[in-house]
């Protein structure tokens, strides 16, 4: 079957767009073909600087032939809905229709309609200018004569040939016929700017290919990449060095050129001095260019691979030579920076931070450092880290945000603070904390594991996430301006990956009382009313809180209105975890559901605890005793749902042994209560296989009941009775899990 070429020929196209738009292309193609019955083999679609390419293979010659039988009006109905008929149909007369004769209904006019497929090069001749002329990039321009037109074509950069052709592989293609702004489609298109820049006549996809390579443009960006990647290798190699790899800027750069050229520079030693990240972000950021290091010591050397575009007639000498210029001067600049950024200790800057808004509900940067240190205080000995470390590591850990060097390189934050507090002398661990504190930032990034880093980075984090939650800046379908995603499931890393005893939502309670004045006046009163209940959390705080709070309240409506409010928060900001952790055990293999079981039972902000739970009750459940008590459990869940309902009631209290009837509910009731103090037990130790073990004890009792007691008997008292029976099955098993919550 044919083949489709299409290249779409322009001024540079960004890097950034290239790999979108090729996609973008390819879809919206493919998309269309099939829309237009038009089946195909596969695509591809390809982009360089200058061009972006689409290839679809095994394409119909033409359309199916359609025939479709539309169902009209009652013989005899009115004369308009006949003569609607026939226009919709197309029919001369109602002559030309069939009856189609239904005995309870009445007969009804039919009309077979007949539609001959269109020769698939008319069809591709209509849709590939709509195509080009609403092809989705993210910015666009007008330009030439036409530009003032009304509806003038908008490009990325200005559009300067198209190639379409349509035929099979053994004959010779046809041109697909379009024009878009005056740019008629042919098959002409141009090879490299400099060293190729002849036009070049193509037919079909792999002459295409083949001739443009002869012509210097390597179309493949993955083959460009590859060349890049070989090419540096090997000149870094050849002297002893390795090609500090980097996947973001060979992205980059792959889209900057069609025909790779790797070349090796150097800069002055000298510029060693200052930290290896600055100079790598220094060469990446303005030159684009890969860093080299040493092999031995695995620090960087004062040499860079560049990727020029030109196989140049001097072997790229004088490109190499304005690289180093470039790089000699802003390598300058950035060792001036780093040297000035010393000058000034990290507590100095600190002032700057009173007077830069962090959020205007939520205060300044400097207030937000100060509720960081408190509540990293707090959290020191739950982790194991000392404390004093930990208010130094807060107090210090977003001071070089205001430095000249994360200035320049937003992207260093966190490192610099690290490389500053050590030249100042502090404690390794506190220095740690400035750069492991936004740790992880991306489910491949690690956690940290120092106490003082784990202190602060959990501080920072509850501190985002409640403080948000707080003024309702919640994340929304797939707006997350705040990455309160990613803050949560931070906070589930370092917990389980630590394996950590932490108590999150008594810490994010309690957090949220230090900034009550500036975020809602309605916590004002929930200080009071939690005060004392919170002296088990944090001794000695209640009384200072009491006080404070006292002095803030204003009525008892305050405090009731407080009270909801408080309660909401802290019951979605629950769910809000409990979905974040959902996704982080899918993603280990674990099953949605049974993290809802677990936390259904209510108070579950121990998240290490919510994991071994999930992870005892799935081992359970592939045993048949789980998926056989699992079964009956969600019988009786089921039942009482049903009989509630009916009822308008719930069956809670304990059944009466004396109406009991069959020997079946009698060894069920006599079952229950053991299995239930043992599971209980074993749970409150965190024996959660023990608890499962306990709860499997149940299982013949329970298949036995359900396959010989009826349960709505026709005896009130009896049924009430059993439907009580039910009920202990149901608490019994909330021991472990609420089984209701797990899927069959």
């Amino acid at each position: 079957m044919p083949d489709l070429l299409l290249e779409l020929f322009s001024e540079e196209i960004p890097a950034r767009m290239q790999a979108k738009a090729a996609d973008d292309l390819r879809r919206m193609v493919t998309d269309k073909l099939v829309a237009e019955g038009l089946v195909y083999e596969g695509a591809k679609a390809f982009a360089t600087p200058r061009r972006l390419t689409l290839t679809v293979h095994g394409i119909p010659a033409r359309q199916s032939d359609l025939k479709e039988e539309r169902r009209g009006p009652r013989v005899g109905g009115p004369d308009a809905a006949i003569a609607g008929f026939l226009k919709a149909t197309g029919l001369a007369s109602i002559d030309e229709a069939t009856i189609q004769r239904d005995p309870k209904k009445g007969d009804f006019y039919v009309a077979l309609i007949e539609k001959p497929g269109r020769a698939t090069l008319d069809v591709l001749a209509e849709m590939l200018p709509v195509i080009i002329r609403t092809f989705p990039w993210p910015k666009s321009m007008r330009w030439g004569e036409r530009s003032s037109r009304p509806g003038a074509l908008q490009w990325v950069r200005p559009l300067h040939a198209i190639v379409a052709t349509f035929g099979l592989e053994t004959e010779e293609p046809d041109v697909v016929k379009f024009a878009v702004d005056g740019i008629e489609a042919g098959q002409t298109t141009y090879g490299h700017r400099f060293m190729a820049p002849a036009p070049i006549s193509v037919r079909r996809f792999e002459d295409y290919e083949a001739k443009l390579l002869d012509a210097k443009v390597v179309l493949d960006p993955e083959r460009r990449k590859d060349t890049i990647v070989t090419d540096g290798r090997q000149l870094a190699f050849a002297q002893g060095f390795e090609l500090v790899e980097d996947q973001g800027l060979l992205d980059e750069v792959a889209g900057l050129v069609e025909w790779p050229v790797a070349l090796m520079g150097s800069f002055d030693e000298d510029f060693l001095s200052i930290p290896g990240e600055v100079v790598r972000a220094t060469i990446r950021n303005n030159q684009k260019c890969f860093v080299v290091s040493d092999p031995k010591t695995k620090k960087l050397t004062n040499k860079f691979i560049l990727t020029a575009n030109i196989e140049a007639s001097d072997g790229g000498k004088a490109i190499v030579a304005g690289n180093e210029r470039v790089i000699r001067a802003r390598l300058s600049d950035a060792k001036f920076f780093y040297e000035t950024d010393l000058k000034m200790k990290l507590e100095d800057r600190l002032p700057k931070f009173d007077s830069i808004v962090f959020h205007e509900k939520l205060g300044t940067q400097g207030e937000r450092i100060k509720r960081i240190e408190r509540l990293a205080a707090e959290i020191a000995p739950l982790v194991g880290a000392d404390v004093e470390k930990a208010k130094r590591a807060a107090h210090l850990a977003k001071a070089d945000l205001l430095t000249e060097v994360v200035g320049e390189f937003p992207e260093l934050q966190g490192l610099m603070g690290k490389y500053y507090a050590l030249a100042q002398g502090e404690d390794a661990s506190v220095a740690a904390a400035s750069e492991e504190h936004y740790k992880p930032q991306g489910p491949a990034d690690r956690v940290p594991t120092d106490p003082v880093s784990v202190a602060v980075a959990l501080a920072d984090k509850i501190d985002t996430l409640v403080g948000f939650w707080a003024i309702d800046e919640k994340p929304t379908g797939s707006k997350d301006p705040y990455a309160l995603r990613r803050a949560a499931l931070g906070v589930i890393r370092i917990i389980t990956e630590n394996q950590l005893r932490f108590p999150l939502f008594e810490r994010a309670i309690l957090h949220s009382l230090f900034f009550a004045e500036r975020t809602l006046s309605t916590f004002e009163g929930m200080v009071s009313k939690n005060a004392r209940s919170l002296d088990f959390v944090l001794p000695g705080l209640a009384e200072t809180l009491s006080e404070r709070a006292h002095q803030m309240a204003r009525s008892d409506e305050a405090l009731a209105t407080a009270s909801a409010h408080f309660d909401a928060l802290i019951t979605d900001l629950l769910s809000f975890f409990a979905d974040r952790l959902k996704v982080q055990l899918r993603e280990q293999g674990a099953r949605h559901d049974l993290v809802d079981a677990v936390f259904a039972l209510g108070g579950q902000d121990d998240l290490l605890m919510v994991v071994r739970r999930v992870e005892a009750l799935g081992k359970f459940l592939d045993t048949d005793d789980g998926k056989n008590l699992l079964a009956g459990t969600k019988r009786a869940s089921n039942i009482l749902a049903i009989e509630e309902k009916k009822d308008k009631r719930s069956f809670n209290g304990a059944p009466d042994p004396a109406i009991y009837r069959l020997a079946e509910e009698k060894a069920l009731a006599k079952a229950i209560d053991p299995v239930r103090i043992e599971a209980s037990a074993a749970a409150a130790k965190e024996d959660f296989a023990g608890a499962m073990s306990a709860m499997a004890k149940l299982r013949p009792a329970v298949d036995a009941f359900f396959d010989k007691v009826k349960v709505n008997d026709d005896d009130p008292k009896v049924r009430e009775n059993r439907l009580k029976l039910l009920n202990e099955i149901r608490a019994a098993t909330r021991a472990v899990a609420d089984f209701s919550k797990i899927q069959d």
